[in-house]
């Protein structure tokens, strides 16, 4: 008991030391990017340039989207990243009815931001649907889609709720479509391909719009406002690494629209590694030498197997470690029974990308959050199995042991956990299986393990990266139950086991 009860102290510490912020070093410069194709392209690239100029630099790549972003800017778990103006007016800094660049900075640098100079393009939203059926129903333009009420429209989730996203959309252009649903913006791409949905929203620099051969719908009523690319990096970097800052900085008007559609159609069409693009841009284009590193499958699956493993166990450790006290007290206490199981049952509803979101300001972004979040979704099973195990031990059972002359902590320890021990145990298989598959999620805000290749996988159209993730983390849900199963055999009394005759 002492092995284990230090073990678990320990797992307690490591999930307090890995969540404290600002235990991390701020020697590295942090480059982060969202989770399409363009963003982790030009996230490499100035990668490459904070190398370049003699800093070390660390790219979190696909960490979720805009809102997974800018926390983690303001919060310093990045230091710099790729936007776009019309993003920061219309969604980040909306509210504030800023219009020109200049306001734009004033209103950045109050929260200690700093913005670059356009780099060359413009990727803004557009409306999108085969041409094959554009063609057939005769559309051109976005107000065509008028006479079509009953077309399915498909978004992404973050197009449905922006200020310069489908809600204004509708409004500006008096669409009547009621079947709307918010999906992942790649998901939506393969929808379209199987003819769920006839009309998506856009990037105008995607890939994706030449490979699924799409019509770009003319903005007829110019509803979308201008999405210049830009850099945001934190004004500290001025001070700490001003060298880093003159290097990203020499992006300012460097890619055009042709070269950025170019990048993206390379990785999305042809499967060119977005490390070897940046890496061959900034040689061509900047006389910048990168080494290009690509992990093999094997090299990519030990990295994620690992990164799996430790935020499942950090989490899973420190829930049992949680849990077990709190159904001994619920079921000894009625009154704080409810209220125990009150609050977990509603920790249980939070859903999981809202409460990885939700504790960004607090713990950053990577591994903390996401492990305190599969912590906190760890808890029910096995508060409740405890509750419930302990509760239903017989009367008689009870009176025994307390005829016995036990003092209580004695009876719990000798007598009513070990008859609890298959109800407890039970719960907390159930609570582990849940935990290596809500895993998964956390690679949305750059906590890596299976996660990772199946949003890469998504994103880049590719069947076997998807695998990649989902056979490994199906595989270890099933050797988590046997290795708990085999636990039972040891934890667990022959008597208790025993089923009983039909």
């Amino acid at each position: 008991m002492r092995r284990l009860g230090g073990g678990m102290i320990r797992l307690g510490l490591a999930l307090w030391l890995c969540a404290a912020p600002g235990l991390a070093s701020g020697a590295t410069i942090k480059v982060g990017s969202k989770k399409f194709t363009e963003s982790v392209i030009l996230g490499d690239i100035l990668t490459g340039l904070v190398r370049d100029a003699g800093s070390d630099a660390v790219h979190r790549r696909e960490v979720g989207g805009t809102a997974v972003l800018w926390k983690g800017l303001l919060a310093g778990e990045i230091d710099i990243y790729t936007e776009y103006t019309g993003t920061i007016i219309q969604e980040i800094l909306s509210g504030q009815k800023l219009k020109s660049d200049g306001e734009i900075h004033a209103a950045l640098k109050k929260r200690g931001i700093l913005m670059s100079r356009p780099l060359g393009f413009n990727n803004t939203y557009a409306i999108g649907m085969k041409k094959k059926a554009a063609k057939k129903y005769g559309i051109r333009k976005i107000s065509d889609l008028r006479k079509y009420p009953a077309f399915k429209f498909g978004f992404s989730n973050e197009f449905m709720k922006r200020g310069d996203g489908w809600p204004g959309l509708r409004q500006r252009y008096r669409l009547s479509q009621k079947s709307v649903r918010g999906l992942d913006h790649d998901l939506a791409y393969r929808a379209l391909g199987g003819d769920s949905i006839q009309v998506i929203d856009l990037y105008s620099t995607d890939a994706g719009i030449r490979y699924y051969n799409l019509l770009t719908l003319d903005d007829d009523l110019k509803y979308f406002p201008t999405y210049n690319a830009v850099i945001l990096y934190r004004e500290v970097l001025l001070k700490t690494a001003p060298e880093a800052v003159r290097a990203i900085l020499r992006m300012e008007g460097r890619i055009d629209e042709i070269t950025m559609i170019g990048m993206n159609s390379r990785a999305k069409v042809k499967k060119v590694p977005e490390t070897r693009i940046a890496s061959e841009f900034l040689s061509e284009a900047m006389g910048v030498q990168s080494l290009v590193s690509e992990e093999t499958a094997w090299e990519r699956f030990v990295r994620n197997t690992w990164d799996h493993l430790y935020l499942v166990a950090v989490s899973l450790g420190a829930a049992i470690l949680v849990s077990l006290p709190l159904g001994i007290l619920a079921a000894r206490s009625a009154m704080a029974g409810q209220i125990i199981l009150g609050v977990i049952g509603v920790v249980q509803t939070i859903p999981s990308l809202a409460l990885l979101v939700f504790m960004i300001p607090l713990l950053g972004i990577g591994g903390p959050p996401a492990m305190v979040a599969l912590f906190l979704y760890s808890l029910l099973p096995i508060v409740r199995n405890t509750y419930t195990g302990l509760n239903d031990i017989p009367t008689e059972i009870r009176e025994s042991a307390e005829a016995l002359g036990l003092p209580p902590l004695s009876r719990l320890r000798l007598v009513m956990l070990p008859i609890a021990s298959r109800s407890i145990l039970g719960g907390i298989k159930t609570s582990s299986v849940i935990n290596v598959g809500t895993a998964t999620l956390g690679a949305l805000i750059g906590a890596g393990g299976y996660g990772q290749p199946i949003l890469t996988g998504i994103r880049l159209d590719d069947v076997g990266l998807i695998l990649q993730g989902a056979i490994p983390a199906a595989g270890l849900a099933v050797i988590v139950q046997l290795l708990f199963d085999l636990a039972e055999r040891f934890l667990v009394s022959e008597g208790l086991r025993l089923k009983p005759a039909s």
